[in-house]
């Protein structure tokens, strides 16, 4: 033949998979990739890939449930619109204080009780339960 390299010649057999993880063409400057992944890796991948999905998910239906729940209370508390919104917004960076939800809560009691609004913990807990199933409900609509 031509003396050109079994792996780019036109037609041929690959390189058996030993042999194709370090070939390197002289002259042209790159290198075969070796084979593909192994199943243990694409599963390793797929397990890191849904953790990763599922992590974004509940991000965002927890964002999506503190703007609800801010926006619940701003309606007890007889805000304007652009009040409530502003209080939504606030509810939502309130949760980034700590891990869990007493943030949220004990945020939500504090107002509510400071604009003379009688109020519990299990109040706020119950509403709380109510805008996770609606934001889950509103995210999942929207994909």
């Amino acid at each position: 033949m031509s003396g050109a390299p079994l792996a780019i010649r036109p037609f041929s057999r690959p390189l058996p998979l030993r042999l194709r993880r370090a070939v390197l063409i002289s002259g042209h400057g790159f290198q075969l990739k070796g084979g593909s992944m192994t199943t243990f890796d694409n599963r390793e991948k797929a397990f890191e890939d849904k953790f990763a999905y599922d992590a974004e998910t509940a991000f965002r239906i927890a964002a999506r449930r503190n703007r609800l729940l801010g926006l619940w209370a701003a309606e007890q508390m007889k805000l304007t619109p652009e009040e409530a919104d502003a209080y939504a917004k606030a509810v939502v960076q309130a949760d980034f204080e700590e891990a869990g939800d007493d943030d949220v809560i004990r945020k939500l009691v504090g107002d509510l009780t400071a604009a003379g609004i009688d109020v519990t913990d299990h109040a706020v807990r119950r509403a709380l339960e109510e805008k996770t199933v609606e934001a889950r409900r509103q995210l999942l609509e929207s994909k």
